[in-house]
């Protein structure tokens, strides 16, 4: 039995999106604007769901890795911008431990807080911050499920040692969630709704 091979691919329009790719995002706000600007294009061009995600060097604001949720475009569960990210991330400094010796300290930035899947692999990525915009409420107001999470997920990543920073431009990236869902965007969900 021949097993087919498994890849993602961002979208062609991202090529162009990152017309400068020396640009530095300095502050959470510029970094931020850029992922929720990530989402809404993905919803534009209908690659994906209202998701964006990127890994920065803190220090710099250096965009290291973008990500886009790409779950229905890719048939793949798995394919959420914080994954995606993480996953360019890696290929991009040739490590699987984004915290690993010799590397700046990155940030994972994304659109809306992470789900269950994507809050656990967080500590396994190596990336030392996380800023969130949208809240896990945001997301399931549209009708996300975004699994099962401790309530103090955010303490529990810093006890881990990693940073993190909830609600930058909230308003914004919610309205992005809102959007998708008003323009018909496909609210996938395993079971939907039933256990």
């Amino acid at each position: 039995m021949r097993l087919p091979s498994v890849e993602l691919q961002l979208p062609e329009w991202t090529e162009e999106f990152f017309r400068d790719p020396e640009a530095a995002y300095p502050s959470a706000k510029d970094r931020m604007q850029l992922v929720i600007e990530l989402a809404r294009s993905n919803v534009d061009h209908g690659t994906g769901g209202p998701f964006g995600a990127a890994i920065f060097e803190r220090e710099t604001g250096k965009l290291l890795a973008p990500g886009v949720n790409l779950v229905t475009t890719a048939n793949c569960s798995v394919a959420h911008a914080e994954i995606v990210a993480i996953m360019v991330a890696q290929r991009v400094v040739g490590s699987f431990d984004l915290g690993g010796r010799g590397l700046p300290a990155y940030e994972l930035v994304t659109s809306t807080e992470p789900c269950a899947m994507c809050l656990g692999a967080i500590p396994w990525s190596g990336v030392r911050y996380v800023a969130c915009g949208a809240r896990d409420e945001d997301a399931r107001a549209v009708g996300f499920d975004e699994g099962s999470k401790l309530e103090n997920w955010a303490s529990t990543l810093e006890e881990r040692g990693i940073g993190v920073t909830q609600d930058v431009c909230r308003k914004d990236a919610a309205a992005v969630l809102r959007y998708y869902a008003e323009k018909g965007g496909e609210i996938y969900n395993s079971r939907k709704g039933a256990l």
